[in-house]
C-alpha cells in the first residue's frame, strides 16, 4: 500500500514574519525606518545611562552648587521671573549676600522653570525637584539629536549615527549629565553643539533665517554657561582660516556677520555679561575676524557702488527728462489762462 504523503502548508517564520520585506517598503523606506529606530535607541540609552544615581537611591540634588541652582530654580518658580532677577540672597556669600541677577547665568533656571510650568499646564502633578533632577539627562537625550544632524551636514547620516552614539555614552559628558547634577553644563553642552550645527548649517545653505537661528543658539548658550567663549572663540577661528585658504564666499559672510552682531547684542542682554562681550580680550578675536571680513568684502562693496552709480546715472537721466516736461507745462500754464480770460470775454 503506497502512503499519501499529505502536502505541509507553508507557515513563515519568526524571521520571515518579522523582516522588512512583510512591511513591502522600499530600499530608502527602510533605510529611513533603520536610521529612525536606532537613533530612537540612542536616545533612550542616553536617558537611562544617567538615572542609575536615582534608580540605586533616590531622587536627589547632588553637590553644593546644583543645590544652589535648585534653590533659585524654586525661587524663580514661586516668585516669578521679575523678582527672580532682582533677588538680592542673603544667605548666600553670607554675610556679604548675593543679587542673583548680576551673579550667574540664568538658561538653566529659565529652562527647567519652562518645562515646569509647561508639565503643570498639561495637568502633571510633578514638583520642580524632579523637573531639576531629570533636566540634564533630558537634554543629554536631546543632544544626541543635535549630533546626529550635525554629523550629517558634515558627512552623512552614517557619521550623524555614529556621533550620536558616541556623545550618548562619552563618560566626560555622563558625568556632567547625570540625573541629579542640576548644574550648568547639564544644558550647556546640548546649547554648544545646537550653536556649531546652526552656524554650519548657515554657511552651508547662506539662509538668513539659519544664521538667526545660530545667534539665538548662541545667546541661549551664553544665558546657560561661561563657557560660550569656546563658541565665540572656536568660531572666528574657523572663519580665520576658510579665510586664508580662499574659501571666502557671501554664505560666510551672512552667516558670521548675522551671528556675531545679533549674538553680541542678545549676549550684552545677560546681567553677568554685559560690556564685557566688547571689553575684554577674549572677545576680540571674534572683534577682529569682524574687521577682517568687511575688508574682504570691499570688492563686493565696490561692486556695489558702481551698480549704484549706474542706476544714479540712469535715474537721473529720467530725472532731468521729467523736470523738463514740468518746466515747460509751467511757462505754458499762464500763457493757457491768457487764451481762456480773451476767449471769456469774447463770448461773453
Amino acid at each position: 500500500m503506497g502512503v499519501k504523503m499529505e502536502k505541509k502548508e507553508d507557515v513563515p517564520s519568526s524571521t520571515n514574519f518579522f523582516s522588512l520585506k512583510t512591511f513591502k517598503l522600499k530600499t530608502k523606506q527602510q533605510e529611513l525606518l533603520i536610521r529612525v529606530t536606532i537613533l530612537f535607541l540612542v536616545y533612550i540609552l542616553a536617558f537611562i545611562t544617567r538615572l542609575f544615581s536615582v534608580l540605586r537611591y533616590e531622587s536627589m540634588i547632588h553637590e553644593f552648587d546644583p543645590y544652589f541652582n535648585y534653590r533659585t530654580t524654586l525661587f524663580l518658580t514661586q516668585k516669578g521671573f521679575y523678582e527672580f532677577w532682582n533677588w538680592f540672597d542673603s544667605e548666600s556669600w553670607y554675610p556679604l549676600g548675593r543679587i542673583i541677577g548680576g551673579t550667574l547665568y540664568p538658561g538653566l533656571m529659565v529652562t527647567a522653570a519652562l518645562i515646569y510650568w509647561a508639565l503643570r499646564f498639561l495637568r502633571f502633578a510633578v514638583h520642580i525637584r524632579e523637573v531639576c533632577v531629570l533636566t540634564a539627562p533630558f537634554f543629554a537625550s536631546n543632544t544626541t539629536l543635535v549630533a546626529y544632524f550635525f554629523g550629517k551636514e558634515l558627512w552623512d547620516s552614517g557619521a550623524g549615527l555614529v556621533a550620536a552614539v558616541l556623545i550618548a555614552i562619552c563618560p566626560g559628558y555622563i558625568s556632567r549629565s547625570v540625573a541629579g547634577s542640576y548644574d550648568n553644563e547639564g544644558v550647556a553642552i546640548f546649547a554648544l553643539l545646537l550653536t556649531f550645527y546652526l552656524f554650519v548649517k548657515a554657511v552651508n545653505t547662506g539662509s538668513l533665517a539659519w544664521a538667526l537661528a545660530s545667534a539665538f543658539g548662541y545667546f541661549y548658550m551664553v544665558s546657560a554657561w561661561g563657557g560660550y567663549v569656546f563658541i565665540i572663540n572656536l568660531i572666528p577661528l574657523y572663519v580665520m582660516v576658510l579665510l586664508i585658504t580662499g574659501r571666502y564666499s557671501m554664505r560666510l559672510y551672512v552667516a558670521y556677520n548675522c551671528m556675531y552682531v545679533l549674538g553680541m547684542l542678545l549676549a550684552m542682554q545677560i546681567r553677568f555679561v554685559g560690556f564685557q562681550h566688547v571689553q575684554s580680550g577674549e572677545h576680540m578675536a571674534a572683534m577682529g575676524v569682524f574687521f577682517l571680513m568687511q575688508v574682504s568684502n570691499f570688492d563686493s562693496v565696490q561692486f556695489a557702488d558702481d551698480c549704484f552709480k549706474s542706476f544714479a546715472s540712469k535715474s537721473l537721466f529720467y530725472v532731468e527728462k521729467c523736470r523738463c516736461k514740468l518746466l515747460a507745462l509751467l511757462l505754458y500754464l499762464p500763457l493757457f489762462s491768457i487764451v481762456d480770460i480773451i476767449i471769456k470775454n469774447d463770448f461773453a
